[in-house]
């Protein structure tokens, strides 16, 4: 079979939401595809520092999409990097904070959130792994620091929670042009769960810029997701598979639906796609 490119989103897809531990069957199987000459990446809306837990603990990835697509590497090599301006920041967090919104903001080597949030997040129930993935981080400390500290350094992305639609609406007035405002599917939560993403990025065209950057078809990508901030991944890539955990919309779009990461999905998926060394068409 040709070499794949194969992207994989992280919370609620290669790990449980909120979690740097990958099943080790899903890292038995990133190993034995990478020994059959596919390359892997992640793609996810993590920045490059929530990014790193994962590239430090296991060798097993050829590169990135990080921050939504906002920041692509392969191997030591930067593809694409496009933050938001100055200008563009600072209207985000004024009308944002305005209106009582909660916000975390994610640099490439730093994430930090507005005081309240943990206690918010407490209040709401059920939610998908989105919202799982941030209580998890702030429960855990996933080096996400209040806003007191921010610096002002670049941002890629804008995460953003609250109780009403309403709270985003003089943001989505005067940024809508430049910006998706992408709200999760909340499975029941009393609360709103989103994200603000540049128009220029997103996780398809991340895909597209590291098919061009290494020469290949995208006929020949496969992508792995479970919620809607991977749609553009799932649009864009030759096989898409979503989680049995994943979103009831994404996985209506996907070709395939693997099981559940607690399952051993990705392990799982990468042999019914025949993505393994052992697979007598790996050549």
């Amino acid at each position: 079979m040709n070499k794949k490119l194969i992207f994989l989103d992280i919370d609620g897809t290669l790990t449980a939401p909120g979690s740097n531990n990958p099943p080790e069957s899903a890292l038995k199987a990133i190993r034995s595809a990478r020994e059959a000459g596919h390359k892997v990446f992640l793609c996810s809306g993590r920045n490059y520092d929530m990014l790193s837990p994962l590239l430090k603990a296991y060798d097993c990835f050829d590169g990135a999409v990080a921050s939504s697509g906002g920041y692509v590497f392969y191997g030591d090599e930067v593809l694409y990097d496009c933050p938001m301006s100055d200008e563009q920041r600072e209207t985000a967090m004024r009308l944002l904070g305005q209106t009582g919104v909660f916000r975390t903001v994610e640099a490439k080597d730093g994430s930090y959130c507005d005081e309240g949030m943990g206690a918010f997040l407490q209040e709401c129930s059920g939610g998908n792994s989105e919202l799982l993935r941030w209580r998890e981080a702030l429960e855990k400390d996933l080096g996400i620091r209040p806003m007191a500290e921010y610096d002002g350094r670049p941002i890629y992305k804008v995460v953003f929670m609250c109780r009403e639609v309403e709270q985003l609406a003089p943001a989505i007035k005067a940024l809508e042009k430049d910006f998706f405002f992408l709200v999760q599917d909340m499975n029941g939560a009393n609360c709103l769960n989103g994200e603000l993403v540049n128009r220029k990025f997103d996780k398809g065209l991340g895909i597209r810029r590291v098919c061009e950057a290494l020469g290949y078809s995208l006929e020949d990508t496969v992508g792995f997701g479970d919620s809607m901030n991977d749609l553009e991944m799932i649009e864009t890539v030759g096989m898409s598979v979503c989680m049995a955990n994943g979103s009831p919309k994404l996985q209506k779009m996907s070709k395939l639906v693997c099981p559940s990461v607690e399952e051993d999905g990705l392990a799982k998926g990468f042999e019914i796609l025949g993505l393994l060394k052992s697979d007598k068409n790996e050549a």
